[in-house]
């Protein structure tokens, strides 16, 4: 899918422009992407022009809500089909996403791109094949590219998570010049594709399923003897975890998934809020 060229509005932007046109200023000087870059905006009265194009100021926008230009309004970066998925802004630039309310990537202390960086540096990218088995906005493959992977193989299940990809600056679009045709985005669930990957064709793996009650069969046994059955010996796979429901269940969700990697064949500890692994 083609990626938005268009502004990208939350609430603190939208209020800038419009102290800026009733404070009589003819240019407002300030980021429409989310960070990505810094730019400017002509002035008018009734509207404001943005690289050729010009757009109506914004009724009252939404805390915690990122707007798209769809051609007649500025809309939610949001979809429903069943489950609620939206971009949610941040501090940092880059955004989250949420799914029916819960946030899906770890905003409270650092940008998601500087975490994702310190998770995808311990399986040492340079020049490897990575298979990316649940790609959400990107940002695994985002720092693999950064890092000089020689190609990322992403796959992601969910139709409204890829679109919001086609939204985000901060996600790597596989047909950019940028991404130099290093990564391959496939529209599939890996719980079922992992069977039609050769064996040992990855270098490397990074593995950020969903919490287990919503996709138990990405922590199940014979998944990880599949992710096994891809890696090459020597390959270094992390597996993101977190730590749901440790203080009310007492379960301890990391070590349980060390244990079945140990037993796919890996050898594994726990490192930042998961599990590194060695596949021997």
């Amino acid at each position: 899918m083609p990626h938005y060229s268009g502004p990208l509005l939350t609430r603190p932007t939208a209020a800038a422009l419009l102290a800026a046109r009733d404070a009589g200023a003819g240019e407002w000087h300030g980021s429409l992407d989310l960070e990505v870059s810094n730019d400017k905006a002509s002035l008018q009265a009734d509207d404001w022009l943005w690289r050729g194009r010009r757009y109506p100021y914004p009724s009252a926008l939404k805390d915690r809500t990122i707007y798209c230009w769809d051609g007649d309004e500025f809309a939610p970066a949001a979809r429903y089909a069943g489950s609620l998925i939206k971009l949610v802004p941040t501090g940092w630039g880059a955004p989250t996403f949420e799914i029916d309310g819960i946030k899906m990537l770890p905003t409270a202390k650092e940008s998601p791109i500087e975490d994702a960086r310190r998770k995808v540096a311990l399986i040492e990218p340079r020049g490897k094949v990575v298979l990316d088995t649940c790609g959400g906005l990107g940002y695994f493959a985002a720092c693999c590219l950064e890092a000089g992977a020689a190609r990322i193989h992403s796959f992601e299940k969910n139709s409204d998570v890829l679109w919001l990809r086609t939204l985000n600056p901060w996600s790597p679009d596989p047909d950019a010049p940028a991404s130099g045709g290093r990564l391959q985005l496939t529209h599939a669930d890996v719980s079922q594709a992992i069977a039609h990957i050769a064996d040992a064709s990855a270098d490397a793996l990074l593995h950020d399923p969903p919490r287990f009650g919503i996709a138990g069969e990405l922590y199940a046994q014979a998944f990880y003897e599949q992710l096994a059955r891809v890696l090459r010996r020597g390959g270094r796979l992390f597996h993101y975890t977190g730590s749901p429901n440790k203080l009310t269940s007492g379960r301890d969700v990391p070590r349980e998934v060390a244990r079945r990697l140990e037993q796919a064949g890996f050898k594994a500890q726990l490192a930042l809020d998961g599990v590194l692994a060695t596949r021997r």
